[in-house]
């Protein structure tokens, strides 16, 4: 009889517990949240991230609250001689949870890694010539997101875009706009999206601004983008969420509607920062 309902009972408990995984997470998410916030990770914050100061105090809270709980959940390496301390782990993780505020979030579900090297990282590249011959080169990158659960970051770079607010370049953010990019699949430049929101409308939006920015960039015409978003639209939307957070006041003056569609789909709007 036992043996009989053997099975039963371990798809029951099976079951039981992929309901119940979820709930539990929250639960203990919910106690990361209601920890205080060490003194000395909020002077980190403050050295490396001097913007910090000027967001409204709720988002403060909010992103010490995110930190808290990505910091519990993801794990940092170093590589190249790189000892992980408290000073990279907050300063990545308030970069990266600049991006999850004012939303429902599961804080990068895919990511589980995050190696960091001391400075731009090596990486050999196979490209395909006109003639069908695949070449191999070798290129220095500050960053990359791979969608099966790790990013790599250099840390000379990470601190760079912390401690330059306004210089529309930061590598933290356009590496974790990359894994939002990819919790539905394949990064291409559209991101789950909230209530509300139209894909529709995104994709009108975004497919011309960045048939825009790869007709500036062919031809050399100045553009608040770098022209590294002209590659293909997932490196657009990364691109583009860098800029909104760090020059949200130009870009909304010379692209309305596509910062309109980022403060609709980040729920923030940084200009009042």
């Amino acid at each position: 009889m036992f043996a009989t309902l053997l099975p039963l009972f371990i798809a029951v408990a099976i079951i039981g517990y992929l309901m119940a995984k979820p709930y539990w997470r929250e639960y203990k998410r919910d106690q990361l949240r209601s920890l205080p916030f060490k003194k000395q990770w909020r002077k980190i914050i403050q050295q490396r991230m001097p913007y910090f100061r000027q967001m409204p105090t709720d988002l403060q809270l909010q992103l010490k609250q995110h930190i808290q709980v990505f910091i519990a959940e993801k794990t940092f390496i170093g590589c190249n001689g790189v000892k992980i301390t408290d000073e990279i782990k907050i300063t990545i993780a308030a970069q990266a949870c600049l991006l999850l505020l004012n939303r429902k979030t599961d804080y990068y579900p895919k990511l589980k890694t995050i190696l960091v090297y001391p400075s731009a990282f090596i990486k050999e590249q196979s490209q395909l010539n006109p003639d069908g011959t695949i070449y191999t080169k070798r290129v220095a990158l500050s960053g990359e997101s791979w969608d099966f659960g790790k990013i790599v970051l250099s840390w000379q770079d990470s601190v760079h875009g912390a401690e330059l607010p306004n210089d529309g370049h930061n590598v933290v953010i356009h590496e974790f706009a990359h894994q939002l990019d990819q919790e539905n699949g394949k990064a291409n430049g559209a991101p789950i999206l909230g209530k509300g929101q139209s894909y529709q409308c995104w994709s009108k939006i975004f497919s011309q601004q960045f048939e825009i920015l790869k007709r500036q960039a062919a031809s050399g015409t100045p553009s608040i983008f770098d022209y590294y978003g002209a590659t293909e639209p997932a490196e657009f939307f990364a691109v583009v969420s860098e800029v909104f957070f760090e020059k949200s006041k130009q870009f909304s003056q010379e692209h309305p509607e596509l910062y309109r569609q980022l403060t609709n789909y980040y729920k923030v709007d940084p200009i009042h920062w």
